[in-house]
């Protein structure tokens, strides 16, 4: 498990046209055709499978607030202004339907100041999933990326699977052009609908310097608990940051 590294981040102009003959071959099964890869030109240039992180550098004060992209655009409202209010920025994985249902979002997210990553374009559970689901869903996500904001993103993060991910997951990701797979070492279920403060006592417990925090959109709960992580988190010295900026 890599928590700390530095990859290439460096703007191009978009996703490669196709992977390299070099990276098909150390894939274990790369599905991405030369044709479905042109679709989009790359972010970055990556060859090779990607790599996971589940946390940042532990030294640092500073944690990364994620969230699953999906739900109700009128919870998102909301969760965005209250992001706002407290200057306090998030990234989100974003499923790629959900961008397609609503497009202005991924331009509210991004022109806001957060980031906006990939996290399928269906989400399917991927455990198990055979190199050609996840090839579509990585795939599929990042050209509706491309397509809206111009660029694919820097991260992917598989849906259905919490850690672990198999190596299939690690060698479609990387044929896609993403260096890494972005996990969570926090993850106080919100989806379930516990209540805020039940999501604001796992995530407190639960937190340090480093961490990357899995929350979603679409659950009022989280919306209701939001500031509440941010004050906690600031009281106790941890400054929430952009995924990119806490693993860079």
């Amino acid at each position: 498990m890599l928590s700390r590294r530095s990859f290439l981040a460096g703007a191009a102009a978009g996703f490669l046209a196709a992977c390299s003959k070099g990276a098909r071959q150390r894939a274990q099964s790369s599905v991405v055709t030369p044709t479905t890869a042109a679709r989009v030109p790359p972010t970055t240039i990556h060859t090779g499978p990607a790599q996971v992180v589940y946390s940042g550098p532990r030294e640092r004060h500073q944690v990364a607030l994620t969230f699953h992209g999906s739900g109700d655009p009128a919870l998102t409202a909301q969760l965005l202004a209250e992001a706002k209010r407290l200057s306090a920025p998030i990234t989100v994985f974003a499923v790629g339907r959900w961008l397609e249902q609503y497009p202005d979002m991924s331009h509210r997210i991004l022109d806001a100041g957060h980031e906006l990553e990939n996290h399928t374009y269906t989400h399917p559970g991927l455990g198990g999933a055979p190199a050609a689901t996840v090839a579509r869903e990585v795939v599929g996500c990042r050209n509706v990326l491309a397509a809206q904001t111009g660029s694919g993103g820097r991260y992917f993060r598989p849906s259905g699977i919490e850690g672990n991910y198999q190596q299939v997951i690690m060698n479609q990701a990387g044929a896609a052009g993403y260096p890494v797979v972005c996990g969570f070492d926090v993850d106080p279920r919100d989806y379930q609908d516990p209540g805020p403060a039940l999501i604001e006592a796992r995530v407190r417990q639960a937190l340090r310097p480093g961490s990357i925090v899995s929350l979603h959109l679409g659950h009022s709960g989280t919306v209701t608990a939001f500031p509440t992580l941010v004050a906690d988190a600031r009281a106790r010295g941890l400054e929430p940051v952009l995924v990119r900026d806490l693993v860079a």
